[in-house]
Formats: C-alpha cells, sequence, structure tokens
C-alpha cells in the first residue's frame, strides 16, 4: 500500500478534532511585520505521517546555482507545487509546477482559514541534515506581489529560524518544531531577511512548506 493509499485512511487529518477550539498562536512583537506562529497546528501523529508521505511521494529535485561562473548544488533538496501555469523564479531558476496530490492539500484546507487566503502554489524543501540551509533572504519575488504572504509548514526536525531586519539592529529567531505553522505577511518581506543556518551536530531530516500566492 502506497503512503498515498494510506493517506485516505486519516480521516482527521482535513479537519481539527474540534472545529470550535481555536489553535494556539502567538505573534511575534517585530517592527514592520506581521508574523503568527502557531507551535502545534499538527499533532505529533499527523506530522509523523505527513513527513513521511511527502519524503516518500514527492517529486525532490537538485536545483543548482551560478557562483563566479561555477555550478553548485543548493544545499537542500526542493520541489514546487501548484495550480497549472503558475511558475516560480528564484535565484535564477525557474520552476514549473508539479500538480497538487492529495497529501499537499489536505495541508493546504488545515492552515487556509488561518491564513484567510486560497494559496494557488508551495515550495517544498528537503533538508536532509544539519548541513543543509537556506541562506539570509525574502521572499519578495515580484510575482508574489506587494505584501506576499506565506505559510510555513514543518515537519521532522526542528530548526532554528532567524529574522533580522534589513535596516535596523534587530534580530530574533523562532524553533520551528515538527507540526507548527508560521504565517507571515503584510510588510514583513519588504523589511526582514530570514534564514535556516547550517548545525553543527548531526540531526535528523525536515520538510518545510512554504505556501504561496502568485499572481
Amino acid at each position: 500500500m502506497s503512503h498515498y493509499e494510506q493517506i485516505n485512511l486519516w480521516e482527521d487529518l482535513a479537519q481539527p478534532s474540534n472545529l470550535e477550539t481555536r489553535p494556539v498562536s502567538e505573534s511575534l512583537p517585530l517592527p514592520n511585520a506581521d508574523i503568527v506562529f502557531y507551535p502545534t497546528l499538527f499533532t505529533q501523529e499527523e506530522s509523523q505521517q505527513f513527513f513521511s508521505a511527502l519524503q516518500d511521494g514527492v517529486n525532490w529535485k537538485q536545483e543548482f546555482i551560478k557562483i563566479y561562473g561555477k555550478s553548485v548544488p543548493i544545499p537542500r533538496l526542493t520541489a514546487w507545487y501548484g495550480d497549472p501555469g503558475k511558475k516560480y523564479i528564484y535565484s535564477k531558476i525557474e520552476m514549473m509546477p508539479e500538480p497538487w496530490n492529495e497529501v499537499l492539500l489536505k495541508i493546504k484546507s488545515r492552515i487556509e482559514p488561518l491564513a484567510k487566503v486560497q494559496f494557488n502554489s508551495v515550495l517544498l524543501n528537503l533538508y536532509r541534515d544539519g548541513k543543509d540551509s537556506v541562506s539570509w533572504h525574502s521572499d519578495d519575488e515580484p510575482e508574489l506581489g506587494q505584501e506576499p504572504i506565506i505559510g510555513s509548514v514543518s515537519f521532522g526536525e526542528s530548526r532554528q529560524f532567524k529574522l533580522k531586519h534589513k535596516s535596523q539592529e534587530i534580530k530574533d529567531e523562532v524553533k520551528l518544531t515538527s507540526g507548527s505553522f508560521l504565517l507571515m505577511q503584510g510588510t514583513t518581506q519588504k523589511f526582514w531577511l530570514h534564514q535556516i543556518p547550517k548545525v553543527q551536530k548531526s540531526i535528523g531530516s525536515r520538510i518545510n512548506l512554504t505556501f504561496r500566492v502568485i499572481s
């Protein structure tokens, strides 16, 4: 039986067990930002099942970037899924969307009521170990609009998500645990950079999904 066949049997994954209960959340008190963190949006059982299904069922790719004329692999595996025609370009890498699968649609259905938006695409990152990372950047590509809405879901190993203001000496960080949801919107991408740094110690794999709205 495939992971996707197993997903069909998870009766409670698309809907919280109690629709009256508001997920626990906290707003990060940062200037020029609108960031809300839900540390336990998904249960540990859900998180483990989603992690396994995504790890085995996603069409992961190793992308390369040019540095001083040399082709270098980016330190993680990636995938791009979404509505037809919603391509995405970052670091001169052009990604055409794979069609939505049932696993991604179930995850998307859980975060959209909180984000109050319908996401039409998602960038997936597989951090295989502590050596995989993403450097300082903002999700501010033109196709994301003036005030991008980014919905970030994490499964697997916890990693530190670091933030720094572009013009002020302000920094912050959030531990993105398995089953957590981080919502960034408003002017966050205009004023802030973020990264997932490398980790020296031996750690397990992490899958991160950043849902987006491509115009």
